[in-house]
């Protein structure tokens, strides 16, 4: 079987093409200079060579301030134009839009499974539509992977114990091969996906298709499973933080700092809940590690995301016990 291997591959999200453009112009730049430095080198070693015979000391050759000028502003000059330019792409990329769809990409050895919001969960293949921006939020269950797809220019280290990001809007329909580009283990080369670019219609109707319920549903689930209610009840007797419109929000922590509630601090506060705990509460909160899964983490995040005022759960004992019905005597048996 052969496979062909593109060594430029076709651009098929919207960042593609200026991506392509700053590579050529730092090769362009980078290849002239160099092969510049290069050829006055081989000229200058030839032309002022020492003929034989000659024994006399060289003249002091005169300095040029404007020279010196001209070499030190001039490749400055060109790298403050790449790192502007590539700054923009960078942050074309890595900085999602409100808009943008969420999905949380979990690697492991040697898979990649994916959760969309609406509860889809897909194993080495990711539906997504043609013209919508999507986020990806990654993370890895065991070693350091790196999400790849060459035609859409992207290309994300995925680290355990912690999110990454990575955003792209792809531009037309078809399936594009996902790489895992971090040697991983034995089966690096067989960790290896499809993503699948779908027209809207079309993927509306795959989503119907393959309706699992909301991951925000599920989180919901997975937060009354592990009993976090007991504390984080959201009235007179919570002994935790509320966690309603918490996602994005500042949280000013016990030693006088202050941090955003991004997914990072999220997924620490359950796993190393004593890491940064926050300002009016003890550190009483078990850690969950080796408890609960990268996935269902992925799904109280996706619900803490949801979650707004007056919408936390309402505790077991606070609902009133069932009524209490009567005794049914059995009727005398007839002689």
């Amino acid at each position: 079987m052969t496979t062909d291997v593109a060594i430029f591959p076709r651009q098929a999200s919207v960042g593609a093409y200026e991506v392509d453009l700053l590579l050529a112009f730092l090769s362009i730049v980078c290849g002239s200079v160099g092969l510049l430095v290069a050829g006055l080198l081989i000229f200058f070693s030839v032309y002022y060579r020492r003929r034989p015979g000659d024994t006399a000391t060289p003249p002091e050759t005169p300095s040029s301030h404007a020279l010196e000028w001209f070499w030190t502003l001039t490749p400055s000059a060109i790298f403050v134009v790449m790192f502007l330019w590539g700054a923009k792409v960078y942050l074309e990329a890595f900085r999602a839009p409100a808009d943008a769809m969420p999905i949380f990409v979990v690697a492991k050895q040697w898979m990649w499974k994916f959760q969309h919001p609406e509860g889809q969960r897909e194993i080495n293949t990711l539906h997504v539509p043609v013209g919508q921006r999507v986020k990806l939020l990654l993370t890895s269950e065991d070693v350091i992977h790196s999400f790849f797809v060459p035609e859409f220019r992207v290309h994300m280290d995925v680290l355990p114990d912690r999110y990454t990001s990575v955003c792209f809007e792809p531009t037309e329909p078809g399936d594009y091969h996902l790489f895992c580009s971090q040697y991983c283990g034995t089966n690096h080369a067989g960790m290896i996906g499809t993503v699948t670019v779908m027209e809207p219609g079309d993927y509306a109707d795959w989503l119907s298709q393959r309706a699992e319920g909301s991951l925000a549903l599920e989180g919901r689930k997975v937060f009354l499973k592990y009993r976090c209610i007991s504390c984080h009840s959201a009235d007179e007797n919570a002994r935790a933080p509320v966690l309603e419109a918490l996602a994005g929000r500042p949280v000013h922590l016990s030693d006088g700092s202050t941090v955003t509630a991004d997914e990072n601090y999220l997924r620490e506060s359950i796993l190393n809940p004593g890491a940064k705990v926050v300002a009016g509460y003890q550190a009483i909160m078990p850690t969950f590690r080796g408890q609960i899964g990268a996935e269902e983490i992925n799904a109280v995040l996706a619900w803490l995301g949801s979650l707004e005022r007056g919408q936390t759960p309402t505790r077991v004992e606070d609902y009133s016990p069932p009524a209490t019905t009567p005794a049914i005597t059995p009727e005398p048996k007839q002689p």
